[in-house]
């Protein structure tokens, strides 16, 4: 009951998701994304397994159609079951149960891939991709967040709105962005004042944490406020 967009940014070959639905918590069980792999959406009757056992198959370089025969050969629930995969190399691959409520269905585009169940309508996706599409100009979180935005402006889940997610990797096992409003008379404003909050500091601060090729990070406090106070200054 859920509709969700997995996207790869051309200009820093992230991984983002973004989800919006009338149920709690959607960040907390719909979006699953392998660093440098792919990513995933488990939705409609969701299935954690899908995204759990997923990432490890993306890992392991299976294509996303041999993913998603993979996972649904195993569950007997399959369909009542929606899922969406992306890899790093642009390939996609979903799975619609037949018994997922109407309106429900898939599109995909260059680097996108966009599903949904239980909504107002096809234009639903149909908006969302349109928006995704025109903004490319948009910071890559900024980007997702508005495309979500126009899915909502065409009906979005024909429940209502309760919750939204917006999840974003890079190249390090840790998620570059992790946002979730769990339970919000309207979570996707409410998700894009996060992200907005998320750049008074934090987008400045991770470049400092530790990563594969510098375990250690940066640990200087004094190169870290003055690089945040750098960045924060030439935004302006």
């Amino acid at each position: 009951m859920t509709w969700s967009i997995i996207a790869r940014d051309n200009a820093t070959g992230q991984f983002g998701i973004a989800a919006a639905t009338r149920f709690f918590g959607v960040g907390a069980r719909v979006p699953h994304i392998a660093a440098g792999f792919g990513g995933i959406a488990t939705q409609a009757l969701v299935n954690p397994y899908y995204g759990i056992d997923g990432v490890k198959l993306l890992r392991e370089r299976r294509s996303p159609r041999d993913i998603v025969e993979t996972l649904i050969a195993a569950d007997a629930g399959r369909e009542s079951r929606q899922l969406h995969i992306m890899d790093a190399s642009g390939r996609i691959a979903s799975h619609t149960g037949r018994e997922c409520v109407e309106w429900c269905g898939h599109i995909e585009g260059h680097g996108f891939s966009i599903a949904g169940n239980m909504l107002a309508g096809a234009g639903v996706l149909d908006d969302t991709a349109a928006s995704y599409v025109a903004n490319e100009e948009l910071p890559f979180a900024r980007r997702l967040i508005a495309a979500m935005r126009s899915g909502e402006a065409a009906g979005g889940d024909k429940r209502g709105r309760q919750s939204a997610a917006l999840l974003i990797h890079g190249e390090e096992e840790w998620s570059a962005l992790d946002l979730r409003v769990d339970d919000h008379a309207d979570p996707l404003a409410e998700l894009e004042r996060l992200e907005q909050v998320s750049r008074e500091r934090w987008v400045h601060f991770r470049q400092y944490l530790p990563t594969r090729k510098n375990p250690a990070g940066i640990t200087d406090r004094t190169t870290i406020d003055s690089g945040i106070a750098a960045d924060i200054a030439g935004q302006r």
